[in-house]
């Protein structure tokens, strides 16, 4: 008994706890890690980014003997926690664990250690994309649910209040004033701001030029793109790219 018992003082652990104590590490205070989860469960972009930033001003935990294999841990860590979050705000647990196994299979494809500080940004806005598009969900009517739906899956090709309101059978100024009652803003503006997020994931993960992903969303032209970008995310397409996808709004 005394054998089986000694197994369990886990030397290692304060072995670890030693080394940290006397290198004055200290894991991130437990109220980053809520707010940060209170913030992707609500979908608040703002805030989760404010969190996040916060928590990785301290230094890291080290979780395997190389930095790589260390941050792709944390993140796979990370990116199990924010699945639970959507799913307690809402979001189908299968949709949320599909999610997950693609941010993960991501990580681990990963082989640069500055390309992960840059893709656990943009994994957090995703994991908030879904969130917010399960909250749209929740409150819009079956008209304005399927009009958004049909914006999703054709955010590439040209859309117009004409041939929505065909596809989902209403007359066009009944859906126009619908769907800005419903959602707080004219079907034109939600298009554009769908884009504008969608285009940010191409810009971070792709050498595209500005005014290629300008024209496969449609846009008249790169300056106008560039103009709702900052309108919508506080930098222009460039900044927001150099910036890794640190955003201001």
């Amino acid at each position: 008994m005394d054998q089986l018992k000694g197994k369990h003082k886990l030397p290692e652990y304060w072995s670890t706890r030693s080394v940290d104590l006397s290198e004055g590490f200290v894991h991130p205070p437990l109220d980053y890690e809520h707010e940060l989860l209170e913030a992707i469960r609500l979908g608040d972009e703002k805030r989760a980014l404010e969190a996040l930033h916060r928590i990785n001003a301290m230094e890291a935990a080290m979780l395997a003997r190389y930095p790589l294999r260390s941050k792709k841990n944390a993140m796979i860590a990370s990116c199990t926690l924010f699945t639970r979050a959507i799913i307690r705000g809402g979001v189908d647990p299968e949709t949320a664990f599909q999610l997950s196994d693609t941010f993960i299979r991501a990580v681990e494809a990963t082989t640069e250690i500055e390309a992960l500080h840059r893709y656990e940004y943009e994994m957090v806005l995703q994991f908030i994309t879904v969130m917010r598009q399960q909250k749209e969900n929740l409150h819009y009517s079956h008209i304005v649910n399927l009009s958004v739906y049909f914006i999703r899956e054709h955010l590439f090709q040209d859309l117009n209040l004409s041939l929505i309101s065909g596809h989902v059978g209403v007359h066009p100024s009944y859906l126009s004033d619908r769907f800005k009652r419903e959602t707080g803003m004219p079907l034109t503006e939600f298009i554009n701001r769908r884009r504008i997020e969608e285009s940010r994931s191409i810009l971070i993960h792709t050498n595209q030029s500005i005014s290629e992903i300008a024209l496969m969303f449609k846009f008249c032209s790169q300056s106008y793109y560039t103009q709702l970008f900052k309108k919508y995310t506080g930098l222009t397409p460039k900044q927001f790219r150099r910036d890794g996808g640190a955003i201001t709004k």
